[in-house]
Formats: C-alpha cells, sequence, structure tokens
C-alpha cells in the first residue's frame, strides 16, 4: 500500500492505492486562504498541518487494515509558497503563497542584482516566486527577516512534521529561485542575493528517494505495522506528470484547473525566461521540464457562470460539441494577470466584438476560446525554446468538456488526448512517488499512463479560422493594458 498527501492551495488530499495502483480510499480537508490586503495570498502552515492530520484520520477510519500495510508515503504540494521559521522550527508569520502579487519592486531588484539569474535559475523573477518574497519581508518586516532560521516550501513543512527532517527534492526547489536548476543544487550567489545561505535551506533529494521515516507516534497514530518510508516528492504539476506517466522527453499534458498550465517533459534544462517560460527540474532524476503558465483557465469560467448567473455545467450544456466557427466575440483571460508569456501581474481580462445579436452561448465559447488562445501562447513559447509538442493528454476540472477540449485541439492545432479520469491528480503521483521510494522501481516501470478514451484531432477548417483569430487576440493586450495603465 502506498499514500499520497497533496498539500493544495484549497485542501489536502489523501489518496491510499494498492500495488495495482487501484484507489483503497480517498479523504480531503479544507482549506481557507486569508488575503488582508489586496493582492495578498496568505496561508497559516499549521493550517497545512492540521488538514494533513484530519485527511490521514479519515483514511484510517475508511480502511484501517490498508492503511496499516502502507510501505510508503509520497508528498506533493502548491509550489513557490515561503514558509519563514525560526528557533525552534516556530513559525515567524503565514505563509505567502504562490499566488501572492505584493513583491514585483524585489522582483526588479533580484533581476538587477544578479545578472546571471536566467542562466542559472532558468527563469524571470516573478510575484510567485520565493525568493523576492523574502526580499519583501527583509524589507517591510525586518523584524521577522532578522529571526529567520529555516525557509521551508509548503510540502517541506508539512514533511518537518511528518519525518522530523528539513528535504526538500528538486521540482518544488526549482520553483524558489535559488536553485542552479541545471546542476540540481542551490546557487549560493542567488542566495546571497536574498540575504540567505545554505544554512537556511533544506537539504535536497530527487523526488523518488526516501527523505526520512514517518514518525513514531504518528505510524501508531494511524494503525501502521512499520514506519513507512517519506519520498522526496513532487510539486504539484510535477506529481501530476508522474501521475500522468509524463516522465519521458517529449510527454506533455494540459492542465484546466483554476490556472491553466502545458506542460512538456525534457531531457535538458532548455529555458526561455524571454517569454516566461517556467524551467524547473522534474521530480523524477536525470529529467527537467518546460510550462507555460496562465493564470486563469477553469476559474475564468467560473467568474463567467457567477455574472450568468448559471451553473458551468448549464453554460457548457448551451454550447455543440464542436464549435463550426468561432465565436464572434473575443475574450482576454487575464482576470488575475499572466504569467506566460507576459509576466504581467496587473493584465486584466475583457470581452471584446460585442453585439446587439449575441447572447450567452457566444460570450460562453468566448471564453472558452480565450482561455484556448492563452494556452495557444504558451505553446508557441515552449515552441521557440526548442521543444516541440507532437499531442497531449487534458487534465483538469475543464477536461470534463468536450467542447473546451475540441475548441483547444482547433486552436492548438494538436490531437489532444480525453482520459478515463480527467482529473488524475497530483496526489495519484505522490503515491507512486512514495512507492518509489520503498521499492527502488525504475520510474518508467510504475509511472505509466492512464487510460485515453478519445483522441480529438483539430478540425482542419477550424483551425485556419482560429488561426486569423489568433493574431486578432495577440493584438488586444498592449491595446487594452495601455488604455488600462
Amino acid at each position: 500500500m502506498y499514500l499520497g498527501i497533496d498539500i493544495g492551495t484549497s485542501g489536502v488530499k489523501a489518496l491510499l492505492v494498492d500495488g495495482s495502483e487501484r484507489i483503497v480510499a480517498t479523504a480531503t480537508s479544507p482549506l481557507e486562504v486569508s488575503r488582508p490586503h489586496e493582492g495578498w495570498s496568505e496561508q497559516n502552515p499549521e493550517d497545512w498541518w492540521a488538514a494533513t492530520l484530519a485527511a490521514v484520520d479519515a483514511i484510517r477510519t475508511e480502511a484501517p487494515a490498508a492503511l496499516a500495510e502502507v510501505a510508503g508515503i509520497g508528498l506533493s504540494g502548491q509550489m513557490h509558497g515561503a514558509t519563514l521559521l525560526g528557533e525552534g522550527d516556530a513559525v515567524l508569520r503565514p505563509c505567502i503563497l504562490w499566488n501572492d502579487g505584493r513583491s514585483a519592486a524585489e522582483c526588479r531588484e533580484m533581476e538587477a542584482a544578479c545578472p546571471d539569474l536566467h542562466a542559472v535559475a532558468g527563469n524571470l523573477a516573478m510575484p510567485g516566486f520565493t525568493a523576492p518574497k523574502l526580499l519583501w519581508v527583509r524589507r517591510h518586516e525586518p523584524e521577522v527577516f532578522a529571526r529567520i532560521r529555516r525557509v521551508l516550501l509548503p510540502k517541506a513543512y508539512v514533511r518537518l512534521r511528518l519525518t522530523g527532517e528539513a528535504v526538500e527534492e528538486m521540482s518544488d526547489a526549482a520553483g524558489t529561485l535559488w536553485l542552479d536548476v541545471g546542476r540540481r543544487d542551490w546557487s549560493d550567489a542567488l542566495l546571497a542575493a536574498t540575504g540567505l545561505d545554505r544554512g537556511a535551506m533544506p537539504r535536497l533529494v530527487e523526488g523518488t528517494d526516501p527523505s526520512g521515516t514517518l514518525r513514531a507516534e504518528l505510524a501508531s497514530r494511524w494503525g501502521m505495522r512499520r514506519a513507512p518510508v517519506v519520498a522526496g516528492g513532487g510539486g504539484d504539476n510535477a506529481a501530476t506528470a508522474v501521475g500522468l506517466g509524463a516522465v519521458h522527453p517529449g510527454d506533455a499534458f494540459v492542465s484546466l484547473g483554476t490556472s491553466g498550465v502545458l506542460w512538456a517533459t525534457t531531457g535538458r534544462f532548455a529555458p526561455n525566461p524571454a517569454a516566461a517560460v517556467h524551467a524547473f527540474c522534474h521530480a523524477v532524476p536525470g529529467m527537467w521540464h518546460q510550462m507555460g503558465v496562465i493564470l486563469s483557465a477553469a476559474s475564468a469560467l467560473g467568474w463567467w457562470a457567477q455574472v450568468a448567473g448559471r451553473t458551468e455545467g448549464d453554460l457548457l450544456a448551451e454550447l455543440p460539441d464542436r464549435p463550426a466557427a468561432p465565436s464572434g466575440a473575443l475574450f482576454l483571460p487575464y482576470l488575475s494577470g499572466e504569467r506566460t508569456p507576459h509576466n504581467d501581474a496587473s493584465a486584466r481580462g475583457a470581452f471584446l466584438g460585442l453585439a446587439h445579436g449575441m447572447g450567452r452561448p457566444e460570450m460562453t465559447q468566448a471564453v472558452l476560446e480565450g482561455v484556448a488562445f492563452a494556452v495557444r501562447d504558451a505553446l508557441d513559447a515552449l515552441r521557440a525554446a526548442g521543444t516541440e509538442i507532437r499531442s497531449a493528454d487534458v487534465v483538469g476540472g475543464g477536461s470534463r468538456s468536450r467542447t473546451w477540449i475540441a475548441i483547444l485541439a482547433s486552436v492548438l492545432d494538436l490531437p489532444l488526448n480525453r482520459l478515463a479520469a480527467g482529473e488524475v491528480g497530483a496526489a495519484l503521483g505522490a503515491a507512486r512517488l512514495g512507492r518509489l521510494a520503498a521499492t527502488g522501481e525504475a520510474p518508467s516501470a510504475v509511472c505509466l499512463p492512464p487510460e485515453r478514451v478519445e483522441t480529438i484531432e483539430p478540425d482542419p477548417a477550424l483551425s485556419d479560422a482560429y488561426s486569423h483569430r489568433l493574431a486578432r487576440y495577440r493584438a488586444l493586450y498592449p491595446a487594452i493594458q495601455g488604455a488600462l495603465s
């Protein structure tokens, strides 16, 4: 038996699987986000721990005999969060999360101070990353900064509570801007630029390696026959890739979750920071990946549903399985700013081209197309970094809509695969990493792709029409943002 624990933003999910990867039990414990000021996003690390205990306790209630046989635990989690610990690992302040935008000025400061930043870290300095958050704390909360003894990412904090070990793995560490991503080691120069050194960093392991063993009192609490090994694990997207079997160069997926991700596994470190492509280590040894990230994907449809006074399902039911033509309206999905390719936290969304004859279905279709155009921007940014994607799986809540996948396939001009379980999540990938740490098996033997129930091919006529719409879509960003600034 293997247990995956995913520390997400909205909740902690625990997933128990057997040796055949049959799901034995699942449980989720919710989390809340605090936004004390506009643009801020924080959580209390103690809440992650309480939610972890609650989720695994629920698994024990549902499947005590199976939980007793767990041999390996894997962790996945939201990336980039700055968890600041002082003496005795006391939490010094709420964790500053991945979607917190307060440190834009500190990003500019870090870019100016570190001329080799892009080559070493493989990424632009963005407010979402961890390092600029520390510069913000040093400037605005100097008394807190002076007490820092250790900086951990969210899942590393949970690992500390599970095992007593301060350890991080490569995929999550790559999202801090402190890692030399090509060398898979901390960068002394980047740490020094934020007033830190290796002493404040956790020990690094690969995601498939053991990082410690579960504390005896927790093994007893959960009725486990022996204290299981805890794997290095993976950041949320890397763990999702492990769950999808995307562990070979060329493997790709699109995630239509709250945010949107276009992932490509690479066999080398291949950054393209000029287009805001993320180039990170994978959670499996010897592999890296690129990501184009858009900040509003399924959340854009959720926003429109709220405005329209309908459920998302109601809106999608008004559309055909495959549109005959693009919507007459255009939608910019920059409701929370944008990463790839603009790196603009102040970017904002818009509807364009509205007319009296348009109704709710045309606007819903425009929202789906706007997100698809944003993913196309990410695809072209990855191509500029030398990565060619020939097909991709689609996961996340948006993958439940065949219409959206059909639109996306024609916009990207790529075949896209619908999965039997479209919401394959990071918790499954975490459980797989726990298994690899416990058994020493090769990732290629365990990380197999899920069942694909359908491949949706691009419609040539629609792809051609969308290529013309794409040019208009891309012209809107500079025009609209200039009008709003």
